[in-house]
């Protein structure tokens, strides 16, 4: 248990529910519950029971109750990516996002290391001027004549908000996904026509694949990570032609980046509109030397991991949907630039009901995936999930003294019955399980510190 000098601070109604839980008999238990889904912060709560038989004699071999649980109840992570709703489950997602990402850089996870030579390139893709914004420049000096330090609440906020175009703002977060679906069709073509080739010709000598994270910029507009690589026809697997390399796929990447145009009609007192791709579109070969280091295969997992668990808030905006434009006046730290981009989506939403835009303000309009890939770029979540899952099912079988190389489907028969039954803390149940979360992962630091440390001393005896 954490030292208790740290309920300093804490008000009464949460120092005294915390006194009662860990009172409580059940506070062991509970406690197991909550490291074993990592101190998550809005657990999902489970009644009911399994029976595992033997299906040759029918004999009992595990019966388990929610009966005997702290509550009754068994308490399961809720595995939001959101790292704003629950850190501890967001840090499970951008690993899993890791090993997905880096598998298809270097091998690994079903991906053959050949993939390393493949030809590869980190892009970044971001929306174009809705107008001027403080910012930092190289200058020094934003376009408002101050020089901003690292922080300054102001930095991306436009400098004359009356100005700035927040109706096509949010119009451009909400078609970013075509945006993106329309570059993937001319890259394809971009990258036909640099190879001498027809379009069926490139498909049936290469693959495209990408994988793709998506960010908000300090603006709050959308802007698109990916990597993207060439592979033989049948995938990463399959060497890819000799004319593939990350010359011609670079250049293919600006050509298509300049060619896509999503159109959007007009409607009532909102004029016709051609949604484009920014000028800065950025393309560097993984493995290159930049201004801030190498573009290494870590580097760039790490990257788009770290983003996979962010989403719209970290520009000051709410990780939840609004009901109505009222509650905006219940959220007095909402900042006035992310209020206006709200309101602009209400504004919007009757002359576009298809694009859904009040309910997707929250999100300042964007309505698409933070995370996605091509099926041929690697792994996939599902089955990075599925090996953790039969990890603890073959833990759990060793523990009840079962083979744990059995296959559960040929040798037992389980019958379960669950029902949901809430989810979350109570205040005092909340700060605990932050403690814990907190002890996870200094403990996780530590690990990776001393790893780090034999790796180096290796190094150094070599």
């Amino acid at each position: 248990m954490t030292h208790p000098a740290t309920t300093a601070g804490l008000d009464p109604i949460t120092l005294g529910d915390a006194l009662r839980v860990t009172g409580s008999p059940g506070f062991d238990r509970w406690q197991d519950q909550i490291r074993r889904n990592g101190g998550c912060s809005d657990p999902i709560h489970l009644t009911g029971s399994t029976v595992t038989r033997d299906k040759i004699t029918g004999e009992v071999l595990h019966s388990y109750s929610t009966e005997g649980e702290p509550g009754g109840r068994l308490r399961l992570a809720c595995g939001n990516r959101r790292a704003s709703r629950c850190p501890s489950c967001a840090w499970t997602y951008a690993g899993d996002t890791y090993h997905l990402i880096r598998a298809g850089l270097v091998g690994g996870k079903g991906v053959p290391d050949t993939v390393r030579t493949h030809p590869k390139v980190f892009a970044t893709l971001t929306a174009p001027s809705f107008g001027p914004v403080h910012n930092r420049p190289t200058t020094g000096r934003c376009r408002c004549g101050t020089a901003h330090h690292e922080g300054a609440p102001e930095l991306g906020t436009p400098i004359d908000p009356y100005a700035y175009d927040y109706a096509t703002a949010v119009l451009w977060n909400n078609h970013a996904s075509d945006l993106w679906r329309r570059f993937t069709i001319y890259l394809r073509r971009e990258i036909a026509a640099r190879a001498g080739l027809t379009q069926k010709a490139a498909r049936e000598q290469s693959r495209l694949a990408f994988g793709k994270v998506a960010e908000y910029q300090r603006r709050g507009a959308i802007h698109f990570h990916a990597i993207i690589r060439l592979d033989g026809p049948t995938g990463p697997d399959d060497p890819p032609p000799a004319w593939a390399s990350v010359a011609l796929l670079t250049d293919a990447i600006h050509a298509a980046a300049t060619r896509v145009a999503v159109p959007v009609p007009a409607s009532g007192d909102h004029p016709a509109r051609t949604l484009r791709w920014g000028t800065q579109v950025d393309a560097r070969p993984i493995g290159a030397t930049t201004a801030n280091g190498d573009l290494t295969d870590q580097a760039v997992a790490a990257y788009v991991a770290k983003y996979a668990t962010k989403a719209a808030e970290t520009t000051g905006t709410v990780d939840r949907r609004i009901g109505e434009p009222a509650e905006l006046d219940k959220l007095p730290g909402l900042p006035e630039h992310a209020r206006r981009l709200i309101r602009a989506c209400w504004d919007l939403n009757d002359a576009y009901p298809d694009r859904r835009l009040w309910a997707w303000a929250h999100m300042l309009g964007f309505r698409g995936h933070f995370s996605t890939k091509a099926r041929a770029y690697s792994t996939t979540l599902t089955a990075l999930r599925q090996v953790r899952a039969d990890y603890r099912a073959a833990q759990q079988r060793a523990a009840l003294g079962l083979d744990p190389d059995d296959a559960p489907e040929t040798t037992t028969l389980t019958l379960a019955h669950w029902t949901y039954a809430g989810h979350g803390h109570t205040p005092g149940e909340s700060w605990l399980a932050q403690n814990i979360a907190r002890d996870l992962a200094t403990n996780r630091e530590m690990k990776r510190e001393v790893l780090a440390d034999l790796d180096d001393a290796e190094v150094w005896n070599a």
